[in-house]
């Protein structure tokens, strides 16, 4: 199983934060590949709500459809890969400290059989992808403070 997490403090309060993402519609503005997500089923934001990302390119995965599993309003939201090749699994994880919020950003993979030869490159990609929050930083901090 591959694991890879990053953590950020954002200068923000928790709770807008958490409804930031708990909208996986959002994640084209801080997530690199992503142009866009589109609900398939459920109530956007609520545990069960199934997502399918719109990736950047020709080339982009198909079928990584995911549902949110877990959400505690400005605490943690985890999702979990439905469909693809590998099952991810990850989570925001948010903790107040001041006038801030430290976001952890975790992801945890069980990849298929075929993909174990490639673990080494599996586990880099997702050490890049939690790393993002640092883009995540950089979108909130303004635009929140405008709010």
């Amino acid at each position: 199983m591959a694991f890879a997490e990053y953590e950020v403090v954002i200068e923000r309060d928790a709770m807008s934060i958490y409804t930031f993402l708990l909208d996986p519609r959002n994640l084209a503005s801080w997530r690199t590949g992503i142009r866009g997500v589109k609900l398939i089923s459920g109530a956007a934001g609520a545990a069960g709500a199934v997502y399918r990302p719109l990736f950047a390119g020709a080339g982009g995965p198909a079928d990584v459809d995911f549902t949110l599993s877990t959400t505690r309003p400005g605490a943690e939201i985890e999702f979990q890969a439905i469909a693809g090749r590998m099952r991810v699994h990850g989570g925001y994880y948010l903790s107040t400290e001041g006038s801030s919020t430290r976001v952890r950003f975790a992801l945890r993979c069980r990849p298929a059989v075929a993909a174990l030869l490639s673990y080494p490159r599996v586990r880099r990609a997702m050490m890049t992808q939690v790393a993002e929050l640092e883009q995540l930083k950089s979108v909130l901090e303004p635009r929140l403070a405008a709010a």
